[in-house]
């Protein structure tokens, strides 16, 4: 039987299974009965700007009041923004996130954070999911009362500025936001407003349908082009759900997850503040980052794929801060999980406090040439480091790498893919080298 439950939540095309409303109805009503293990009684439920996030909302309500539960509507608010309220919001046990992230309108998402605002452990995952296929009779005379929380972008905008001292600021930061017509799009400008930024938005009006198109963190052609003509000190770029962060130079150039923990690390370090002296990321980021780190003394943890296997690792090695070079960075003293608007008030604050424009910061770490290519392979994923001939040439292109690049090889966690990661200190020497090794993947698998 399909997992239900992929790496981040439950995620499909929306009103086809699994992302439909008989789903949301009883996974509102599994959240719900999380809430009461947990001892609480009251369930968030947030969501982006998708047409079809009223429809799952209306579902998801329904299910967890038909548990006797209470739900607080957040309304459109940020992901990070329902892991705030979660952990905030007295007697509340769990905290429903309604987003597909950076995919387009037509996919959506369940996610769930538990008491605390803190992500499901594995045994409370297989738990939900359990109770999402064979749902528990709950009392019919118990139904909890479903109603708005107000002021939840408010709250959630007082949590993130209160952190940072940018009234002090002598002159303003100029600076372009695009809201990836998503999350975003109303809390940037509660964040971001004009008593301490000098902000133009862009991408901030969404219609159900544009979300994610042609803008935010994966496409940001237009936010450079808004940065250089309006002269901009830098440009910030959200996903769906504004849990990931891109940002622009004064240049125009992107900067990268990667460069941004580069960047806010090593400051860190030289104010004390970097605990344990370490940064994790995953085994995808740039070979770059390992370097810089290793320059400055700072000791560098590398994890699996995903932020949430960022976070497991976080925790287990007492590190403070931690990302991936998509923008998901994670500033544990800060708060529970990765957030896009607080990454940026960490660059922001880096920015005023060491009076460094982002081009200079950023030249901390030297990014690497990367390519990465897919191979399309059979179902049977057969150990490709038994191959001779794959495994020969893999050797033989570390070899001429000779510790200036690196190679990573794996099989996709969703997809019939073999992964071919390659980085060097040369473009053109990085995609030959990847395409050798895709070559004796194709004539051998």
């Amino acid at each position: 039987m399909t997992k239900l439950f992929g790496t981040d939540g439950i995620r499909g095309r929306a009103n086809v299974h699994p992302m439909t409303c008989e789903t949301a109805l009883k996974t509102g009503r599994a959240a719900a009965l999380l809430a009461q293990e947990l001892g609480q009684e009251q369930v968030v439920i947030g969501k982006d700007t998708r047409i079809s996030g009223d429809m799952l909302e209306a579902a998801l309500a329904a299910g967890a009041a038909s548990a006797g539960v209470g739900v607080g509507l957040a309304g459109v608010i940020p992901t990070p923004g329902v892991a705030f309220l979660t952990a905030h919001l007295k007697g509340v046990g769990a905290g429903i996130v309604i987003s597909a992230s950076h995919n387009p309108f037509y996919d959506n998402g369940i996610k769930i954070f538990q008491k605390g605002g803190i992500k499901l452990t594995d045994e409370q995952e297989n738990a939900i999911e359990t109770n999402i296929r064979e749902p528990h009779i709950v009392p019919r005379d118990k139904v909890g009362k479903i109603s708005i929380i107000p002021d939840a972008l408010e709250m959630y905008a007082h949590f993130l500025l209160d952190k940072f001292p940018f009234r002090k600021l002598s002159s303003r930061i100029k600076l372009v936001v695009d809201a990836s017509n998503g999350a975003a799009c109303d809390i940037c400008h509660l964040v971001f407003h004009d008593q301490l930024f000098d902000a133009v938005f862009i991408h901030d009006g969404p219609d159900g349908f544009n979300i994610n198109k042609d803008c935010g963190s994966q496409h940001t052609r237009d936010l450079q082009e808004q940065v250089l003509s309006r002269k901009a000190d830098l440009g910030i770029a959200f996903d769906g759900d504004a849990d990931r962060m891109i940002a622009v130079d004064e240049m125009g150039n992107e900067i990268t997850g990667d460069r941004i923990l580069a960047i806010c690390a090593i400051h860190a370090k030289t104010k004390n503040q970097l605990k344990n002296n370490i940064v994790v990321s995953t085994i995808m980021s740039n070979i770059g980052l390992s370097k810089a780190l290793e320059t400055l003394g700072i000791d560098h943890v590398k994890t699996g794929v995903g932020d949430r296997k960022v976070l497991e690792e976080m925790k287990r090695s007492g590190a403070i801060m931690g990302g991936e070079d998509s923008g998901h960075m994670i500033f544990l003293e800060d708060h529970t999980t990765g957030d896009g608007i607080l990454s940026s008030l960490r660059l922001l604050a880096v920015m005023a406090e060491t009076g460094q424009s982002l081009a200079t910061l950023a030249q901390i770490m030297r990014v690497y040439p990367q390519v990465l290519k897919n191979i399309t392979v059979n179902a049977s994923r057969p150990d490709f480091t038994q191959i001779a001939p794959i495994a020969r040439t893999i050797e033989q292109v570390e070899t001429q790498l000779a510790g200036k690049g690196r190679v990573l090889v794996r099989y996709s966690g969703t997809q019939p893919l073999l992964r071919v990661m390659v980085e060097g200190p040369e473009k053109e020497v990085t995609e030959a080298c990847c395409e050798k090794i895709c070559q004796a993947i194709r004539e051998n698998i």
